[in-house]
């Protein structure tokens, strides 16, 4: 019989609370008047009409949060980020100490070669609103998308690869200095991406929302590097904002109407999870891909096999039986109460260290973030935060946050091209599962299966009574969880 620990029922309560406060909470931002949500009247004889089909009123104002949302995300101020040559920088399972500049050129590409989404705007009405954009509430499903991406990257991308294109990006985005030195003295600034080290011509520098120009030094030259690029372009096309593309947002909001989300509604990270699950096997790819979500903080290894080994449900001497498929591992987890729980900033660096893991989506109280790793006290981020027209889909500004100012709701993305893999991996995240101070871990691998559920079990109904339970020591403040905002949207 499987055990669940204590983090998995907190979990459980937690996620149920969490999306039933937002569905009793928070209509769709098209809906909202002045004096909050505006529900349709029974008595208006064309309030039937008017449930399927937007009025003039509420295209109006939709297209007003639209062009604010547009203003608000459309432009940044470009600030550095400041890393110090002392401590080393992790990103997914690599470390860089930037105490040389080999180093730093080292660690420059591998964050640039992560894939990058953003908040678009213009792209085709998503179907039953009147949303050309996901400016202002979309931030977990770009987050979402930029976690299944870089598992996507490693699926089918060398795992050492680097965007040839990666110098060409411009701007001198951070700096490196040593610590305690008051003006930074012992510091250089970062070549531009731009300028090949030595050159003394800058080139001109690319607005952030420009896609990075192409030189020809940087093309790949051998047949192979063509074939690699050829499939880093394919895969992006994947995540356009197009209704056919099996991971663009129309695609996604389109999955998450099963859980009653619509377009407009904020989603958390446990529902993004079931959204790219369900992505992932209505694709082509899940064929030899798929994605397993775990259940109650635990990951249970024969649900894990019986999803990747069709050999479990088919006849072993069928001809047409497929080999053992690679899997995303997606765990929604709690950290914590009302904040992170300090005690579990060491477990979660320990995973950001493992060669497995794909990254963390969750972010700070209403704003999600995509976490990559992490220097010293602090995480190194992507923000999806930007509203561009044309693809990007390179950053090349690192940006860190305190582990402190953490959202405790997120999910954790973990990946393995083999059942050998699978194994390395449930030993190797057990045992950084095992470096938390607390006396139960983030999460659990078990033996044995559990009844499978999908994305409908974390619908926003409110039909279904919301369970909560909080970590040992803090019931007591279960009352008045259900009156947080900062719970529910990240």
């Amino acid at each position: 019989m499987n055990s669940v620990s204590p983090s998995a029922v907190q979990y459980v309560g937690t996620v149920m609370q969490d999306e039933w406060v937002e569905s009793r909470r928070q209509q769709p931002l098209e809906r909202q008047g002045s004096l909050g949500p505006r529900p349709p009247s029974l008595s208006d004889p064309g309030s039937r009409e008017a449930a399927e089909e937007p009025d003039e009123m509420d295209k109006l104002k939709a297209k007003l949060v639209s062009a604010w949302n547009n203003v608000k995300y459309g432009w940044t101020v470009k600030t550095k980020t400041s890393f110090n040559k002392v401590s080393p920088v992790t990103i997914l399972g690599h470390s860089y100490l930037l105490s040389s500049e080999d180093e730093v050129e080292r660690f420059r590409g591998a964050f640039v070669s992560r894939i990058w989404l953003t908040y678009r705007r213009e792209f085709p009405q998503l179907e039953g609103s009147t949303w050309t954009t996901d400016c202002g509430w979309g931030c977990m499903l770009r987050s979402g998308q930029m976690l299944l991406a870089q598992g996507l990257m490693v699926h089918l991308l060398p795992r050492d690869w680097v965007w040839p294109d990666a110098h060409q990006l411009t701007d001198v985005d951070f700096e490196v200095f040593r610590p305690r030195s008051p003006v930074r003295a012992g510091g250089f600034p970062i070549p531009s991406f731009g300028s090949p080290r030595g050159s003394g011509t800058p080139e001109k520098p690319q607005t952030s929302g420009q896609a990075p120009k192409c030189s020809q030094k940087s093309r790949p030259e051998s047949a192979v590097e063509q074939q690699v690029e050829a499939t880093h372009y394919k895969l992006l096309s994947w995540f356009g904002d197009q209704p056919p593309t099996p991971f663009g947002v129309h695609q996604l909001v389109e999955i998450g109407k099963g859980s009653g989300k619509k377009a407009g509604d904020w989603y958390g990270p446990s529902v993004v999870a079931h959204i790219l699950r369900k992505a992932v096997a209505k694709a082509s790819l899940s064929q030899n891909l798929a994605v397993y979500v775990a259940q109650d903080c635990t990951v249970y290894k024969e649900d894990v096999v019986r999803l990747c080994d069709p050999s479990q449900s088919q006849n072993p001497g069928d001809p047409s039986c497929q080999p053992w498929k690679s899997v995303i591992i997606l765990v929604p987890v709690r950290l914590g109460g009302e904040a992170l729980n300090p005690s579990y900033i060491e477990c979660v660096k320990n995973i950001l260290k493992l060669d497995c893991c794909i990254g963390i989506i969750g972010g700070k109280p209403k704003h999600s973030l995509y976490f990559i790793g992490f220097q010293d006290e602090q995480l190194l981020y992507l923000d999806p935060h930007l509203s561009v027209n044309n693809r990007s889909f390179h950053c090349s500004s690192p940006k860190k946050m305190p582990f402190n100012r953490m959202d405790p709701s997120c999910t954790i993305g973990f990946y393995a091209k083999s059942k050998k893999e699978f194994e390395s991996l449930c030993s190797a995240v057990s045992m950084a599962l095992s470096s938390s101070k607390e006396k139960y871990p983030i999460f659990t691998f078990v033996e044995g299966q559990s009844l499978d559920y999908g994305l409908e079990d974390h619908s926003s109904s409110p039909s279904r009574p919301p369970t909560h339970i909080l970590p040992p020591g803090k019931l007591s403040r279960s009352n008045n969880r259900q009156n947080s905002d900062e719970f529910v949207f990240l």
